[in-house]
């Protein structure tokens, strides 16, 4: 790295022979790979094939972003009485922890295993004052993968001072792997009755709006790409999907729950996804264009891949009304989100 640090590569092999890698740089999975119907694996995460890839070009592929994922209007909350003022990377806003946030820094790291499976937990301290932030912050992700293709995700963190925290996994799936260019094909069910429309910078308004009767209706297994270009003014701002979903979620908070269902209808693969996550933003990778080049020379087109980034709602430090993403001194940070991979039946 530019400062000395040595960038690792964990890889974690189930007795399956699927096969799970993890970069110390921003804690990146840069492979997933996953049998699919005919036995074949394919990599089923988009991933590029060197580390300055991740440092120069990446659309945050794989990483783990923070503190806060999605978006803080125009770079400014209130917390206690005081503003906090955050970089704008994103004009007019703040967008993924910043300019250098969580996914451009180097963790420590140790290999692990558990009851619930072997592999990675990456640690790192963000200072206080890091891209704006108040407080230090102790935060750790581990990465578990067991023998029945269950990819454990768990976020923990301690702040000294009262912080918006909001973390997430930003890997853009593919099921089919290099076996087709996008994922219009895929069919996908999100377990919401709401979702939280933006302006026209991709802020949201407030409003949680119900799906029923738009394009943002996944409540049944339906295509990517079956709507993904109708006259909804939504889907125009942000050129496709790149919405929060409000998860139908148990009265209990912090329990793990079913958030979305993504099947590829050409190799069988599934990916279930249970978070205890109060949202979901799904992204069909917009504004991917060609330039960038995974490690097979596939090149990443418009709708390569698409991300389901179980986090907390976007711009929440700026609405009372969203459940809450201050961190604060005393209190412990926990969430987990669970991406299980199978195979649909044959047709």
């Amino acid at each position: 790295m530019p400062g000395g640090d040595v960038v690792f590569a964990y890889d974690i092999v189930n007795a399956r022979g699927t096969a799970l890698t993890v970069i110390t740089l921003g804690a990146t999975i840069t492979s997933l790979r996953v049998a699919g119907r005919d036995g074949v694996r394919d990599d089923v995460v988009l991933g590029l094939a060197d580390v300055e890839g991740y440092l120069e070009r990446s659309p945050y592929l794989g990483c783990v972003v923070g503190r806060y994922a999605n978006r803080i209007a125009r770079g400014q909350f209130i917390v206690e009485g005081a503003t906090g003022t955050l970089a704008v990377n994103d004009p007019p806003n703040h967008l993924h922890g910043g300019v250098r946030g969580f996914d451009k820094r180097v963790y420590d790291a140790r290999a692990v295993t558990t009851g619930e499976g072997r592999g990675v937990r990456l640690s790192r301290t963000s200072p206080d004052g890091e891209e704006g932030y108040p407080g230090d912050v102790h935060f750790a992700v581990r990465y578990l993968l067991d023998d029945d293709d269950r990819v454990v995700i768990d976020y923990y963190a301690t702040s000294s001072g009262a912080t918006p925290f909001n973390p997430t996994q930003h890997s853009y799936f593919n099921l089919a792997g290099a076996r087709h260019s996008d994922v219009l094909g895929h069919e996908l069910l999100v377990v919401a009755d709401r979702y939280t429309p933006v302006d026209a910078t991709l802020i949201p308004t407030g409003e949680l709006a119900p799906v029923a009767g738009t394009p943002f209706d996944f409540r049944s297994p339906t295509p990517v790409g079956a709507r993904i270009a109708d006259a909804h003014p939504q889907l125009a701002i942000a050129r496709g999907y790149d919405h929060n979903y409000v998860l139908d979620r148990p009265a209990r908070p912090g329990v793990l729950a079913h958030a979305a269902r993504l099947h590829d209808p050409l190799t069988g693969r599934t990916l279930d996804v249970h978070t205890t996550e109060p949202g979901l933003q799904l992204y069909t990778g917009n504004f991917l264009d060609g330039s960038l080049v995974g490690r097979d020379g596939r090149r990443f087109g418009r709708h390569a891949g698409l991300c389901l980034e179980t986090q907390h709602f976007p711009d929440s430090p700026n609405h009372p009304e969203f459940p809450e993403t201050i961190l604060r001194p005393g209190r412990s940070f926990h969430s987990r989100t669970i991406w299980q991979f199978g195979l649909a039946r044959a047709p």
